[in-house]
Parts: C-alpha cells; sequence; structure tokens
C-alpha cells in the first residue's frame, strides 16, 4: 500500500457515531489537530443519531466517511470481495482472527474494515487512531491486519470495564502501535489486563480550549435561588438517583434552591418517578439533552457543579468525566465521588469536595456546605479553574497525540 509521505501524515479518525453530542471530547480533539495543521480523515462506525448536533462541528474540515451496513452494504460487501480476490493471505486469516470471538457483531466489524482496507489503497493514511475499545477499535485492528497501516486507540471507560471481553481487549492492545487512556485509574487497569507492555500504554488528559469558557471574578450567577447543577447521560453510573435523594434531603432542612439536569438516557423514566415519589417536582428539572451552547451557559448561571459517580452493577464506571474539567474550568465549584480517575482531577477540600458513592446523606452535607458557605465556593471556584489551566488545555493534549501519530512504527 502506498503511504503518504511521513512529512505530511494523514490521520484516520475512528468512531462510534460522528457527530456525537455526549463526546465533545472528540470533536475537541478533532479540530485542536487541525489547528496543527494535520490533516485528517473521519471513519465512522454508525450513521449520526436524532439529537441535537454541537455546532462546533461546523468548523470541522476532514471529510466523513460512515462504514455501517444499512446505508452502505453493497459497497461494503462489493469491497470485501476486491479485498478478499487481491488479498487472500492476509483476508481469510483475519477472518478467523474475527470469527475465534464468537460475537456476530465482531464478524460485523470485520467486514466494515474490509470496506476501509480497500478505500485505503486507493485513498492511504499513515495512521489511524480509534475512540472506544469497542467497534471502532476493532475495526482498526482488523484494518491493520488487512493493510498493515499502524493503529493507536483512546480507551475510556465502559468500553474498557464492561463492553469489551479481555481476550480482545489484551488483543488490540497487543497490536497497536500505542494505547491512551485517559486516567492514571485506567492505565493501571489495562496494564493488569495485559502485563509487560513496555510503555505502550499513555496517559492523556482531556483537554479544553479554554477560550469557551467563561471564568468571570467575582463570579456572577443568576439571582435566588441558587442552581444546582448536573450534565450527564441518564445511567447508572452517573450517580443521579443519589443526586435526587441529596436534593430531598436539602429541602427538608429548609434550603432554597433549583436542581437542573441536562442529558438523557434510559434512566430518564426512573429519575422522573423518583423526582415525583419525593415531591420535587417544583425544585428538579430533567432538561433532557442540550446543545453544548447551553450547556455552557448553564454552566454560568449555576452556583454548584454535582456528579455523585458510582461503579455500575455490570462493573461500569466513568474514566473522567469530561463534564468535570468543564465545570471547573467556568469557575464552578464542584462536588463529586472519587471513582476511577476523579481523585486525579479533584484534590477533596482543595478543588472541589468528594463524598463517598451512594451516599446520599454525605452528598447531601456537601452540597449544603457549597451552598451555605461563599469563601468556600470562591476558593473552590478559583483553585479548581487554575487547575485547569495548568493541566487541561486541549493544545498541550494534542500535541501528546500527534507524537504518537507521526512516530515512526519501530
Amino acid at each position: 500500500m502506498q503511504r503518504p509521505s511521513e512529512r505530511e501524515p494523514k490521520i484516520g479518525y475512528l468512531v462510534s457515531t460522528w457527530p456525537r453530542l455526549s463526546q465533545t471530547f472528540v470533536l475537541n480533539e478533532i479540530l485542536a489537530l487541525e489547528r496543527c495543521g494535520v490533516s485528517l480523515r473521519i471513519f465512522s462506525t454508525k450513521a449520526p443519531r436524532a439529537e441535537p448536533v454541537n455546532v462546533k462541528v461546523a468548523r470541522v474540515r476532514a471529510p466523513v466517511t460512515y462504514l455501517n451496513f444499512r446505508r452502505h452494504g453493497w459497497t461494503v460487501l462489493r469491497a470485501n470481495l476486491r479485498i478478499a480476490r487481491d488479498l487472500p493471505g492476509r483476508y481469510f486469516p483475519t477472518m478467523l482472527l474475527a470469527l475465534r470471538y464468537g460475537r456476530r457483531s465482531i464478524l460485523g466489524r470485520f467486514f466494515q474494515a474490509g470496506y476501509m482496507a480497500d478505500l485505503l489503497r486507493h485513498e492511504p493514511v499513515t495512521h489511524l487512531h480509534a475512540h472506544f475499545t469497542t467497534a471502532p477499535t476493532q475495526v482498526a485492528m482488523f484494518t491493520h491486519e488487512l493493510v498493515d497501516v499502524p493503529y493507536s486507540f483512546t480507551a475510556h471507560a465502559r468500553d474498557i470495564y464492561a463492553d469489551t471481553q479481555p481476550s480482545l481487549l489484551r488483543a488490540e492492545m497487543e497490536c497497536a502501535q500505542a494505547v491512551v487512556t485517559v486516567s492514571e485509574y485506567n492505565r493501571e487497569y489495562l496494564h493488569r489486563i495485559k502485563p509487560h507492555l513496555d510503555g505502550k500504554v499513555r496517559c492523556i488528559n482531556y483537554g479544553l480550549d479554554l477560550s469557551e469558557f467563561n471564568f468571570r471574578w467575582p463570579r456572577a450567577s443568576d439571582p435566588p435561588p441558587p442552581i444546582i447543577l448536573a450534565v450527564a447521560r441518564l445511567v447508572e453510573k452517573k450517580g443521579l438517583g443519589d443526586l435526587v435523594l441529596a436534593a430531598d434531603i436539602l429541602r427538608k432542612r429548609g434550603h432554597n434552591f433549583r436542581l437542573q439536569i441536562i442529558g438523557d438516557g434510559e434512566l430518564r423514566h426512573q429519575l422522573r418517578c423518583r423526582v415525583a415519589d419525593c415531591g420535587l417536582q417544583d425544585c428538579v428539572s430533567l432538561l433532557g439533552a442540550q446543545p453544548h451552547e447551553k450547556v455552557r451557559l448553564s454552566y454560568e448561571r449555576a452556583s454548584i457543579f454535582a456528579l455523585p459517580c458510582v461503579v455500575a452493577a455490570d462493573g461500569d464506571r466513568d474514566g473522567l468525566p469530561n463534564v468535570l474539567l468543564e465545570a471547573m474550568a467556568c469557575g464552578l465549584p464542584v462536588v463529586s465521588t472519587p471513582v476511577a480517575g476523579i481523585p486525579e482531577l479533584i484534590e477533596s477540600e482543595r478543588d472541589g469536595l468528594l463524598v463517598a458513592p451512594g451516599d446520599p446523606p454525605a452528598l447531601a452535607k456537601a452540597l449544603e456546605r457549597v451552598l451555605t458557605d461563599a469563601y468556600l465556593r470562591d476558593r473552590l471556584a478559583r483553585t479548581a479553574r487554575a487547575k485547569i489551566e495548568e493541566h487541561f488545555s486541549i493544545e498541550g493534549s494534542a500535541k501528546r497525540l500527534l507524537d504518537i501519530f507521526v512516530r515512526p512504527v519501530k
């Protein structure tokens, strides 16, 4: 396969769905790399959903190719027939590798890889990078086996703790040129899954474009009552049921506030029922998914940000929630839990408060402290913004990724 010159790298980005509202971190990363002058091409394993779209998507210059069968079934089939004809010594052993994992979905990823490999023979890239160890990394790994393009991937949270079988995750790591993850907690977990990787696993934090997050001092909030804000998918690991129970405790103690929860997900009905059971309809609002520009305005209006993450029953947990970084960048005091990589971001009592997961009374106590102590609110907010400025700029993260993408294959 002909490759572009190493002086002019072209990176293929593999994602599950493009664009995806809940994956602003991927969008930020792509825009930062393009500002660095990197030529990109985006490959999506699924078609986009009917949900709001981040306005920044319009800034992306990279062309997008969808690999999903529903829209491109015959194209995928013909591409696989060409690869099987031209590269039988690679095609059929790679198919057997896919079949070894015993899932029809994995075989589907192989056929998507066949389509992608055929595309790359005509429009090659120097490197593939996938987000999440599920479909995107599986397609990258099989594409690597078919046409020998190097790849790396970023492992996040549910993808490694609940969605990818360990044997497949080990294969992905072994074949990859580099493995990126977003916290030391995740990095240590991956080393337990696949020891002796000789520095292949890198921790590269999420980064923010700080110009997008308005930090004013002193902080200006809406008139009373104060707003407690949460931004999250409505799934078990976010601990939002505990947040509603904590709100009930606060109200029974006589506090006047509003709790606003932005996001959508499978637990929406369950949370609505919990709000109703507690009689909190007048002070708790489930606002649904919103475009990112509206989320940023909500950060500016709120007084506290809360995300009481837990480890879900199936083992799912957050790696490092990007919304915590965004809230801290806006100067919001944050209350969360020491789950997974969160303690790497928040030092309790210094730049936020951490309470035990699954403990609504402790959560209510922490929220009460922040609601009633203006000095604490201000101190936490200023320190949090300083930490984000020092350690979580998107420019720094993009440069570290670029070093991986252009590193010669050994």
